[in-house]
């Protein structure tokens, strides 16, 4: 079977965490235990979020007296992908020794004109306080916006068209490589190769990536166990099963699981026998098998 699996943030990071490398890698240690079982008997391509390191890179560079203007998101976008696709590889093949390994860099095309770009929405980066978000909007000139109590900085999330490595990253999935691609949702780019401020949603790029390379199943990793009904009531519980045409009915969050549904729907409508699984990253053999997880097919 050929399987895209897409880690959530919390594969590297939970909310409220401090960003050291001591703590990220930790995470991906436990996150590799679930995909090193995926990969035994599967063809295996891994994607992943970076909006807490590409959010860490940005501040960073923002206030580097040394520079005199802040490294563009496409930039830092290729950076993060460099150090995850890096611990992700290393942790793996330490788990699956004799399989080779990838990490390859990613360039996703997106069109210039995108409606997101005058809208930002994709939260990247920490938290702040009102106070200090407005302070970061007064000295970078950041979008910033409210997430729960606390404050985070929005970029343009445009659509992901097409994936530039394509053709590379299916040649090395059928010489039985186990790729890392599409990190961060790719970065993002236009016409010929040129990289463009924003930060392509992940989900959505694991979708696509998913569609063009044939995929059975793709997995969609977080840090819940399903997407629930009534969430955050006390009737909430799990749904199991669900049709594309349904699930977009659902009054799910703009900022965590809707991108995630939207990216579970495309792939699952794009062909019969498709499937996608929301799920948790913890929970990663058994939503392959159906034991666990929300499980999206078009019927």
């Amino acid at each position: 079977m050929r399987i895209v699996a897409a880690l959530g943030g919390n594969a590297l990071l939970r909310r409220g965490e401090p960003l050291d490398a001591a703590v990220q890698i930790a995470h991906v240690r436990k996150a590799v235990g679930g995909l090193a079982a995926l990969a035994a008997d599967n063809e295996l391509i891994i994607t992943h979020g970076n909006g807490p390191q590409v959010g860490l890179l940005a501040v960073e560079s923002a206030a580097d007296p040394a520079l005199s203007a802040p490294y563009p998101l496409d930039v830092l976008g290729a950076e993060t992908q460099g150090m995850i696709g890096y611990w992700l590889a290393r942790e793996l093949r330490r788990a699956l020794p004799g399989l080779e390994i990838v990490a390859v860099l990613t360039e996703t095309v997106v069109d210039p004109h995108d409606p997101a770009f005058d809208a930002p929405a994709k939260f990247v980066g920490r938290t702040y306080s009102a106070s200090e978000a407005e302070r970061m909007r007064a000295d970078h000139g950041w979008t910033m916006r409210q997430d729960g109590t606390t404050w985070r900085r929005v970029v343009p999330s445009p659509e992901p068209r097409d994936i530039v490595e394509l053709p590379t990253i299916a040649r090395l999935t059928d010489e039985g490589c186990l790729v890392i691609a599409a990190g961060g949702g790719g970065v993002p780019t236009v016409g010929d190769h040129r990289g463009i401020e924003a930060v392509v949603d992940k989900d959505l790029a694991a979708a696509l990536l998913a569609t063009r390379l044939k995929a059975d199943t793709l997995l969609l990793l977080t840090d819940v166990p399903a997407i629930m009904r009534d969430h955050g009531t006390a009737h909430a519980r799990p749904i199991r099963h669900i049709a594309p045409g349904l699930l977009r009915r659902l009054p799910l969050p703009l900022g965590s699981m809707g991108p995630k549904a939207e990216a579970a729907c495309r792939f699952a409508e794009h062909r019969h026998g498709a499937v996608s699984v929301i799920g948790a990253l913890t929970d990663a053999p058994a939503l392959l098998s159906g034991a666990a997880g929300t499980r999206i097919e078009a019927r």
